[in-house]
């Protein structure tokens, strides 16, 4: 098989699929409707379950809808005979995926879900299967054929099913008003999770680690405050504690060029007055993108009234992995 053959195929395979999904809007109706009523209204678990590539295909739908909002998980149809079905309550609603509509792995539940009263939610290719017959609402989720040309390989009714459990959860999402912040709970561990959990105040610099003078300190000690601190600024604050200015290395270099008298200028004469300040509570993603925007490398944390109580440094933002 020659490579144009080889190209021809894959690239045959992308328009299929992408036809199948096309045709799948419309039947965002309302039975849709419905079964994100019957999710919405469910005081339990949202249990997704079929065999075999369907099974696949509904591993990934529960995992969605447990990462944005919608408590979920799968549960194998085999297994479920076999004593899992124990993991199914009566608050629960059940998403059963089979193309042919016609898995009796599936369809051996359905009696069991009956006398429980739990709500049937099916996925299936065809509208007059037993499972979307038995089913309270049903998805249509058919495909004219396959993009496999022996028209055999589920390849096309999976990518539709796929993109129909996106629509749910998504829906779903937005119905809850589920946030970025919700869904950095659900994802703690990654960069993720950090970007959107991480705040100023879980990595500044505080207390005695704070590098401030007054408006009255002579350069020359206020270097010496710098360097014992180590973060290449220092605050500047008046009486009550309040911030006037910064004083950085770039401002040193700048009172250099101006040959001013180190012992003898003072910090109200080459202070940078309105420096950039975020709040304790400011998110480290947002205090990073401050820095960049800005060609800083250190940002003053301050209070509502003012006062500063930390200091931000960018190298203490990418260390955190917010990046």
């Amino acid at each position: 098989m020659g490579k144009d053959l080889i190209l021809q195929a894959g690239r045959r395979t992308i328009t299929m699929e992408t036809a199948a999904v096309a045709a799948l809007e419309a039947r965002v109706d309302d039975s849709f409707h419905r079964a994100c009523e019957l999710m919405l209204g469910c005081s339990g678990r949202v249990i997704v379950s079929g065999m075999g590539k369907s099974g696949h295909i509904g591993r990934k739908i529960a995992a969605t809808l447990a990462s944005t909002g919608t408590p979920s998980f799968f549960v194998h149809p085999g297994e479920a005979s076999h004593g899992d079905l124990g993991m199914i309550t009566r608050h629960d609603v059940v998403i059963a995926i089979s193309n042919s509509g016609s898995s009796a792995e599936v369809l051996t539940l359905l009696p069991l879900l009956k006398r429980l009263g739990i709500p049937l939610i099916s996925m299936t290719g065809k509208t007059d299967s037993p499972l979307a017959q038995s089913a309270d609402v049903n998805l249509d989720i058919a495909v004219e054929t396959e993009a496999c040309p022996l028209n055999l390989a589920p390849t096309s009714s999976t990518t539709v099913t796929l993109v129909m459990g996106d629509a749910l959860a998504v829906a779903l999402l937005e119905a809850r008003g589920f946030t970025a912040e919700d869904f950095a709970f659900s994802h703690p561990g990654g960069a993720l999770g950090r970007q959107l959990l991480l705040k100023v105040a879980d990595v500044m610099h505080a207390g005695e680690e704070l590098p401030q003078v007054s408006p009255e300190t002579p350069l020359s000690k206020a270097l010496l405050e710098m360097t014992s601190k180590g973060f290449g600024m220092t605050t500047i604050v008046d009486s009550n504690g309040q911030l006037l200015g910064v004083f950085t290395d770039g401002d040193l270099r700048r009172v250099i060029d101006q040959k001013l008298e180190l012992d003898t200028a003072t910090m109200e004469q080459v202070m940078s007055r309105r420096p950039k300040t975020v709040s304790a509570h400011t998110l480290a993603a947002e205090a990073l993108r401050i820095m960049e925007d800005n060609k800083i490398t250190a940002l003053v944390v301050e209070d509502p009234e003012h006062h500063p109580i930390g200091l931000l440094h960018m190298h203490d933002v990418l260390r955190a992995g917010v990046i």
